[in-house]
């Protein structure tokens, strides 16, 4: 049986090389293992939240930080380009790169493009927010429409009328210079053989380290990845 900590480890280090997911026949032949072992370690990899599977299916959709299909968020080095799944899955992609990078993305995905420079470990653009509306206890019951929410603003007046017009309730808002030093901890050990989910617990210790108090990163702790 594969590790899922070397599968996702392998899986990573081919996007971030190669900017699209590897196929169940590519994972094959660069771990040496047959089809079936790989298609059996991407459903235990599912199992514990590692990667998200296109439905009835063996093809990667996502792995955190990365979306295989197109989004709302654009993250570009000099030479590469990725897509993020949202505003913080975007900051997590520049911070395993450790390089500089450009996202683009647009304020509540229905107004203005923007871009957000991180240069030299830095965000340029320090006056933006980010919006989590939806609350992390109930993230996972659909990721990617949790994911699709977390969006860059301008300010919370923005959120006000954002979340009125759309009917989604506004959750917590938190600087993006915060998030981007929470990026960095949260996804640091993504690109790691050794790599593990965070447990509940260890998810609620780094929120707290971040003073991330609304209820909306209230989590139980249970023995579950989160």
């Amino acid at each position: 049986m594969i590790e899922t900590s070397i599968l996702h480890y392998t899986i990573i280090k081919f996007i971030i090389e190669h900017c699209y997911a590897p196929e169940v026949s590519e994972l094959s032949k660069i771990m040496n293992v047959s089809e079936i072992q790989i298609s059996n370690g991407l459903k235990s990899l599912q199992d514990e939240h590692g990667v998200v599977l296109h439905p009835n299916s063996d093809k990667i959709w996502v792995i955190h930080p990365f979306s295989l299909a197109p989004t709302n968020f654009l993250v570009k080095s000099n030479k590469k380009e990725w897509w993020g799944n949202c505003a913080w899955c975007s900051l997590g992609i520049a911070a395993l790169l450790h390089d500089d990078v450009t996202i683009t993305t647009t304020i509540g995905a229905n107004d203005k493009q923007i871009s957000v420079h991180i240069k030299d470990g830095k965000v340029l653009e320090k006056n933006l927010f980010i919006h989590f509306p939806v609350p992390m206890k109930n993230a996972w019951d659909n990721v990617i429409y949790t994911c699709s929410t977390m969006l860059l603003f301008k300010n919370e007046d923005q959120i006000d009328i954002w979340s009125d017009k759309h009917k989604i309730p506004k959750g917590d808002v938190q600087p993006i210079e915060k998030i981007w030093e929470f990026s960095k901890v949260w996804y640091g050990n993504h690109l790691n053989p050794e790599w593990e989910k965070w447990s509940s617990e260890e998810a609620k210790e780094i929120f707290n380290k971040f003073n991330l108090s609304h209820k909306v990163w209230d989590i139980p702790v249970s023995k579950n990845r989160f």
